[in-house]
C-alpha cells in the first residue's frame, strides 16, 4: 500500500459513516506520524461536568489568572492523561514541536505557567489522545474513513467545538451537507 504524506500538523476529519461512535464527527489535530504508528488530539467534543480550573484544582494547583476554560475529549487512548496543545511562544520540559506550527506539551509546568500567566500566548486543554499502530491510519484513510486538512491556526484556537468539523469541512471548500456515507469503487 503506498503511503500518503505524513499527517503532523494536519487535522484529520471523520468522514460520516466512518463506523465508530468514538469519532463520530471527529476533529483531530495530529500531532505525530511516522512508520511506527500516529498521535493526534481530538477536539470535536468537550469532557463534560468539567473545566480548566477543576483539573487545576485536582493537580493543586491554584488557578491563578488562567481562564476556566473547557477541556476537550483527546480521545479514547488514556483519557486520564492531560495534553496542551499550544503557540509556539512557550516550550517546556517535554514539549514537542508539532510540524513548526504549534506544540504540544503534558507536564505540569505548562499548567503552572498558564495559571501564573507566562504561559503560550494561546492553547487548548484535552484529556486523552488518538492513538493508531503502524499503518493503521493509513489503512483507515484508504477506507474513506478520514479527510485531511491543513486547517489553520482559527481552527485550533478560535473555533466552537460545536461548529468545528463544518468549519473544518468549509475551510477545505467541501460544503458538508453533500458529504454521505454511502462509497463506491472505482
Amino acid at each position: 500500500m503506498e503511503q500518503p504524506p505524513f499527517l503532523s500538523g494536519q487535522f484529520l476529519l471523520a468522514m460520516p459513516g466512518i463506523g465508530d461512535p468514538r469519532f463520530e464527527r471527529a476533529v483531530i489535530a495530529m500531532c505525530s506520524h511516522d512508520e511506527e504508528g500516529a498521535l493526534g488530539i481530538g477536539l470535536g467534543r468537550i469532557v463534560p461536568r468539567i473545566g480548566f480550573h477543576e483539573l487545576l484544582s485536582q493537580l493543586d494547583i491554584d488557578p491563578g489568572v488562567a481562564p476556566d476554560a473547557a477541556i476537550h475529549l483527546g480521545g479514547p487512548v488514556e483519557p486520564q492523561r492531560g495534553f496542551i496543545l499550544h503557540t509556539r511562544d512557550w516550550g517546556g520540559e517535554g514539549s514537542m514541536d508539532v510540524a513548526g506550527r504549534w506544540m504540544l506539551s503534558a507536564s505540569l509546568d505548562i499548567l503552572r505557567a498558564i495559571a501564573e500567566g507566562r504561559g503560550p500566548t494561546r492553547w487548548v486543554a484535552a484529556l486523552g489522545y488518538a492513538g493508531w499502530g503502524a499503518g493503521q491510519i493509513e489503512e483507515e484513510m484508504c477506507g474513506n474513513g478520514w479527510f485531511v486538512t491543513p486547517g489553520g491556526d482559527a481552527l485550533l484556537y478560535d473555533c466552537d467545538v460545536d461548529s468545528r468539523w463544518t468549519s473544518a469541512f468549509k475551510s477545505a471548500g467541501i460544503d458538508p451537507v453533500l458529504l454521505t456515507a454511502d462509497y463506491g469503487t472505482a
